[in-house]
């Protein structure tokens, strides 16, 4: 009996070492490859690079929890605090790596026009999730560098044949001094032309300004209808707040740099009410797969929202890591698959790229300030005449 006990205690030992050595040799099957995320996750605009980041974050978990997938994620975010410099620092960085098979990249756009350069040098795949600067991609024929969400010029040519429909004639332009902020003042101002608008005056203020009496007060005396903003939420905040205080009662209109959940904290909800703003794609919620992004979402229990570019966030990364699993983690091969890209699914549509690695966006969605929450123009009591925007007395 004794032996018989042995034996079976030594039998048992070696099938629990068999086991473990199953179970290591099952999780040692699949490589770990890396894929990259870039943002702005600290500064003025850190609600929507937080809100991008755990966005595609969102994307490699749910791969992850994918019993099928070929390969183990790793995902790496680092912070370009929207500032050139520091982009610069960590896209090299991130490109240098060479475990890095890809990365989303940017919402602002002075930083993306400004790596664009590193990722070609380096050959790595980055596919830009925010930034609308159109040179970001037609400025060069860098093969690396893709774009999932549209472009500025088309924000702005539906911002201004709408904001015409809406029968304003007369603008003011004050806008930030970036090449962001004056690509905006530019597109907009050829289209409002094409369209019968007049441009009164136009006025570049820098990102750091803090006081606008100067620009206000003469934008007050040349009397337009609308005021046209082209920057970045915290410069919006402090202009329609100083707005406000020199008791200028005009139509406020943004770009997609305002369609953010900050501005309205910032401004308080009253203040926001009415405010216009121009994203490209559809809204999440009215596309397939758009709650189910949603639920994911709230299950992780993120302390922010998606905000504005969260979507575009998942669909690039979520377009990366698929990518991969067909090709395997090599940048070339990754490269060469993107760009034939042809009518792919994604959470933001239908995906297309150019021979310049820009997504072909069909739509672009117009939103509105209701009630303290951004709402698409459709669906709003403004579309149907419940409320008034801003006419001047």
């Amino acid at each position: 009996m004794w032996q018989a006990g042995k034996i079976w205690r030594r039998l048992r030992v070696a099938l629990c070492f068999a086991a473990m050595a199953v179970g290591a040799s099952s999780v040692q099957a699949k490589e770990t490859v890396r894929v990259g995320f870039i943002g702005p996750l600290t500064g003025g605009v850190s609600a929507v690079g937080i809100g991008g980041r755990n966005s595609a974050e969102l994307a490699v978990k749910l791969q992850n929890a994918d019993p099928n997938s070929k390969y183990q994620y790793e995902f790496v975010a680092l912070d370009d605090e929207c500032k050139a410099n520091i982009g610069v620092q960590v896209a090299t960085k991130m490109a240098s790596d060479s475990k890095v098979a890809g990365a989303i990249t940017h919402y602002c756009s002075a930083v993306a026009l400004g790596t664009v350069d590193i990722y070609h040098r380096f050959k790595m795949p980055a596919i830009v999730w925010g930034a609308v600067e159109p040179k970001i991609t037609y400025g060069n024929d860098y093969p690396e560098v893709f774009r999932i969400c549209g472009t500025m010029e088309s924000q702005n040519e539906v911002a201004a044949d709408f904001m015409r429909a809406q029968g304003y004639k007369k603008f003011a332009i004050i806008h930030d001094t970036t090449d962001y902020g004056k690509a905006h003042k530019d597109f907009f101002s050829k289209f409002l032309a094409e369209k019968g608008g007049e441009v009164l005056g136009v006025f570049g203020v820098t990102s750091d300004q803090q006081d606008f009496t100067t620009e206000l007060t003469k934008i007050k005396a040349l009397n337009p209808e609308v005021v046209y903003f082209g920057g970045l939420t915290p410069l919006g905040v402090r202009i329609r707040s100083q707005m406000d205080k020199l008791d200028i009662k005009l139509q406020f209109e943004g770009t997609s740099g305002i369609k953010s959940d900050a501005y309205i904290l910032g401004v308080g909800a009253k203040l926001a009410e009415g405010t216009l703003s121009f994203l490209d794609g559809a809204p999440v919620e009215k596309l397939a797969g758009g709650k189910v992004f949603s639920e994911n979402y709230v299950k992780q229990a993120y302390a922010q929202s998606p905000e504005a570019y969260g979507a575009f966030a998942f669909a690039g990364m979520k377009q990366l890591i698929d990518t991969i699993e067909k090709t395997g983690p090599n940048r070339k091969a990754i490269i060469e698959a993107l760009a034939a890209t042809r009518d792919a699914d994604s959470l933001v549509g239908k995906v297309t790229y150019d021979d310049h690695g820009q997504n072909t966006v069909p739509l672009i969605t117009k939103y509105v300030v209701q009630e303290g929450k951004w709402t698409i123009w459709e669906d709003s009591e403004y579309a149907s005449g419940r409320r008034s925007l801003a006419r001047p007395k």
